[in-house]
C-alpha cells in the first residue's frame, strides 16, 4: 500500500479536505518563513510544478520499462504518489500568488464538470 500521508478515516471526505487545505497553507508558510516572498521566490514555486511533473512522466516511464538499461522500475502507485506531488505543489504556488488555492480548484473543477456534463436532452 503506498504511503500518501496520515490516515484519515474511511468515508470522511470532509477530514480528507481540510488536511489538503492545511497542508497547502502549512507548506506556503513554512517556504515564506524560509525563503522569502519575492518574486524570484515565486518563479521557483511556479517552476516546482513542473520539476514535479518531470518526475510524474519519469515514473511513468519507468512504470513502462521503457529505458532497457533499467527496465521497470515504478508502479502505478508511485506515478498515482508523484501526480499528488504535482497536484500540491500546484496548490502552494496558487496560494504564494496571493490566491485561494481552493477557490481556483473550485472554478477549475467547474468548467470541466460543463464540458463533461453532457447536454439534456
Amino acid at each position: 500500500m503506498p504511503e500518501y500521508g496520515p490516515e484519515v478515516p474511511s468515508g470522511s471526505l470532509v477530514g480528507m479536505d481540510e488536511l489538503i487545505w492545511d497542508a497547502v497553507r502549512n507548506a506556503r508558510g513554512w517556504l515564506d518563513s524560509a525563503n522569502g516572498t519575492g518574486q524570484t521566490e515565486l518563479t521557483c514555486r511556479i517552476l516546482k510544478v513542473t520539476e514535479e511533473a518531470g518526475e510524474a512522466a519519469g515514473a511513468w516511464i519507468g512504470l513502462l520499462g521503457q529505458n532497457p538499461r533499467k527496465g521497470v522500475t515504478h508502479t502505478r502507485d508511485d506515478v498515482a504518489a508523484e501526480l499528488a506531488d504535482v497536484a500540491l505543489t500546484a496548490l502552494v504556488a496558487i496560494e504564494s500568488l496571493g490566491l485561494d488555492a481552493r477557490q481556483a480548484l473550485d472554478g477549475c473543477a467547474a468548467k470541466v464538470q460543463a464540458r463533461a456534463t453532457p447536454p439534456p436532452a
